[in-house]
């Protein structure tokens, strides 16, 4: 029994007319405040208040709302103008792929990028290939992911080389981890297993990521629910490191025992049922065209308004996924590549 449409994307304009933005975003608390589990608030408050992301502004904002949903159903009369208007990454300067991949996203500035699923192949129907580029006229190859085959759980490898998807080579950066369930994942950077340790554990893998589906009786009936738990930001906004010695210090097992020091916890922001079209929607600027259950946009409890990440369906294999600070590009991946998984896919 599939569940409805999780969410669509509206059909209207990125909303061009920034000039109310930025005064609403002063009288709001600097977004990387949210984030940070220590020391001073961040300084870079000016900057944020001269570029707000465009992801951010909300719902209540657009006064186009009303008919952002009316629109659902006459998306074919619309679709050319979105397909023209779907705005592109800003300019970003990917200077050393290895270290982009892992950086945190400037503040103030989307990070605009396209997931695209390959199913060619003799086995890629079952472990399809999937790429991130940069949502921009060079299409920057950022990623690639892809289930590894004989593993008892789903385990995705992430790699900074679309043509070596392997464990040993040296373009592996990181890898998505589920459960047995198939519904709590973790994302490890490509340091050492906890077994290999040296003397100082600074080699030992940091978890990046973790992601909890959540199941009713009836499985995933309806939206599905994302709690996403990512380490906290210091005061020179960077990550915190998090390098569990053992399987009860990782993400997952503090967020379960609320040992919520250096971690923050993140949601997917509920869709609203719309009558009309008979559907769940989410309003994501013009970035997404078609409704999937795969849609879904992390916010933090503390402001909805500011979207961590967004994610959706252009085309059959085709998806945008854009993400602000302090996500990374192989935290926002890995996120969604765990929504590609089988136990959850169903559409």
């Amino acid at each position: 029994l599939c569940p409805p449409p999780a969410a669509t994307g509206s059909d209207e304009e990125d909303d061009s007319d920034s000039s109310t933005k930025p005064i609403r975003s002063e009288k709001k608390k600097n977004p990387a405040s949210l984030f940070q589990t220590g020391g001073d608030p961040p300084k870079e408050k000016k900057t944020k208040k001269k570029a707000p992301p465009k992801a951010a502004e909300s719902e209540e904002e657009t006064p186009e709302t009303p008919q952002k949903n009316s629109n659902k159903k006459g998306k074919g009369k619309k679709s050319k103008k979105t397909k023209e208007e779907r705005p592109p990454s800003p300019v970003i300067e990917v200077d050393n792929l290895e270290e982009f991949v892992l950086r945190p996203a400037p503040q103030g500035v989307t990070v605009k990028c396209r997931v695209t699923r390959d199913k060619k192949g003799m086995d890629r129907g079952l472990y399809p290939t999937y790429y991130l580029h940069l949502d921009n006229d060079k299409k920057v190859f950022l990623l690639a992911g892809r289930k590894r085959k004989k593993s008892k759980t789903s385990n995705y490898l992430i790699s900074i080389d679309p043509t070596d998807l392997s464990r040993g080579g040296e373009n592996f950066i990181g890898k998505l981890r589920s459960n047995l369930m198939g519904t709590k994942f973790t994302v490890f950077d490509n340091g050492a297993n906890p077994d290999r340790a040296n003397a100082d554990w600074s080699n030992v893998r940091q978890e990046l990521s973790a992601v909890v589906y959540e199941t009713n009786v009836l499985g995933f009936k309806g939206p599905r629910k994302m709690t996403v738990i990512i380490p906290g930001m210091n005061a020179d906004s960077e990550r915190v490191p998090i390098r569990p010695r053992n399987d009860n210090d990782g993400l997952l097992m503090r967020w379960q025992n609320r040992n919520m020091d250096n971690v923050i916890e993140l949601h997917n922001k509920a869709p609203v049922w719309n009558d009309e079209t008979q559907s769940y929607v989410l309003n994501f600027h013009g970035r997404v065209t078609h409704a999937s259950v795969k849609n879904f946009q992390i916010v933090h409890g503390s402001d909805p308004d500011y979207i961590v990440m967004q994610f959706g369906r252009v085309a059959d294999d085709a998806f945008t996924m854009d993400y602000n600070y302090p996500l990374c590009a192989v935290q926002a991946f890995a996120i969604a590549l765990s929504s590609f998984d089988g136990k959850l896919a169903c559409e």
